[in-house]
C-alpha cells in the first residue's frame, strides 16, 4: 500500500515516464504512446481492423472484397491472393474518426507484382486520403472518396517516380498563391525502387496548409484545400455546406490500388488548432 508521504514521488514518476524519450515497437498496440515528450495515438492495433472500414467499388460499405485488407504478422496488408483480375475493384480502408488538426505518420512499403488487368498508372501504386469525405456518403460505383490524397509511389526500377505527391480526386489546392487544378503534382523527393519500409508523414492544420515529409524530409506544401464545385462527387457535399467549397477536416483511408503493398506503426498526434 502507499503511503500518503509517498503519493507526490509516484506520481512524479509516473509524468517522467510519460514523458521520456522513447519509440513504439513495431507491432502496435492500439495505444497511446509517448514519443519524444509527444502523445501519439496508435491507430492500428496489429492484430485486426478494430476501427477500420473498408469500401470498394460496386459493393456495399464494409464488405472487405477478397479478403484484400488484413492484418497479418503486426502489419496493416492489402492483399490480392484471393484475386484473378483486379476489374476495377478500388478500395479505400478509413478510419472510423475525423480530424481536422493532426500529423499522421506511418511506414509503407510496396511487394510484389501488380494484379493483372490494372491500369498501368497503379504499378506500385498506393496513398493516404486525408480531409476525405465520410465513408457512408461515397456511391456504392464510386472509386476514389473526395478527399486529399498522399500519394506513394515505388519505382520501376529505372526512371525517376518519386512519392509523397499530392493527387486531388474532387479537390483543389494552392500552391504559391494560385489556384492549382492539376490533378496531381509530383513532390521533390527521391525515388524507391526496392521493397524498402518508407516513412510517411503529414502534417495537416485544416484549411491552412498541408504538408508532406518522406522519411523526415519535406518535400511538398500547399495551402487553403477546397471542393471542386465541377466535380459530380464534391457537388453534393458543398450542398451540404451551403455552397462552401472550404475544405478543412475529414477522413482517414487507406488505399488498394492493385499492387501489393503493407503498413505499419500508423500513428496520429493531434495538434493545437491555434498553432
Amino acid at each position: 500500500m502507499i503511503g500518503i508521504k509517498q503519493i507526490p514521488y509516484v506520481l512524479g514518476l509516473i509524468s517522467a515516464l510519460m514523458l521520456c524519450s522513447c519509440h513504439p515497437a513495431h507491432t502496435n498496440n492500439g495505444k497511446v504512446l509517448p514519443v519524444n515528450g509527444e502523445t501519439w495515438i496508435s491507430l492500428f492495433n496489429g492484430k485486426d481492423l478494430t476501427g477500420w472500414t473498408p469500401k470498394f467499388a460496386g459493393h456495399d460499405l464494409g464488405v472487405n472484397y477478397k479478403n484484400t485488407f488484413r492484418a497479418e504478422d503486426g502489419v496493416l496488408k492489402v492483399a490480392y491472393d484471393q484475386y484473378e483480375q483486379f476489374d476495377g475493384k478500388f478500395g479505400h480502408l478509413f478510419y472510423e474518426h475525423e480530424y481536422s488538426h493532426y500529423r499522421l505518420r506511418l511506414e509503407y512499403r510496396f511487394l510484389g507484382e501488380q494484379m493483372p488487368g490494372a491500369p498501368g498508372w497503379a504499378f506500385r501504386n498506393s496513398g493516404v486520403m486525408i480531409h476525405g469525405q465520410p465513408a457512408a456518403s461515397m456511391k456504392k460505383d464510386q472509386n476514389f472518396p473526395v478527399s486529399i490524397e498522399v500519394q506513394m509511389l515505388g519505382g520501376d526500377g529505372e526512371n525517376d517516380r518519386p512519392t509523397g505527391n499530392l493527387c486531388t480526386p474532387g479537390t483543389h489546392v494552392v500552391m504559391q498563391n494560385a489556384l492549382v487544378k492539376n490533378h496531381c503534382i509530383n513532390s521533390r523527393s527521391a525515388t524507391f525502387h526496392e521493397d524498402d519500409w518508407i516513412t510517411l508523414e503529414v502534417e495537416v492544420r485544416g484549411n491552412d496548409i498541408i504538408r508532406h515529409f518522406i522519411n523526415g524530409e519535406l518535400v511538398i506544401e500547399y495551402t487553403k484545400p477546397q471542393y471542386d464545385p465541377n466535380d459530380k462527387d464534391a457537388q453534393p457535399l458543398i450542398e451540404k455546406q451551403n455552397g462552401s467549397l472550404v475544405l478543412d477536416h475529414g477522413t482517414i483511408s487507406l488505399q488498394a490500388e492493385s499492387h501489393p503493398c503493407e503498413f505499419r506503426n500508423i500513428q496520429l498526434l493531434l495538434l493545437d488548432h491555434r498553432e
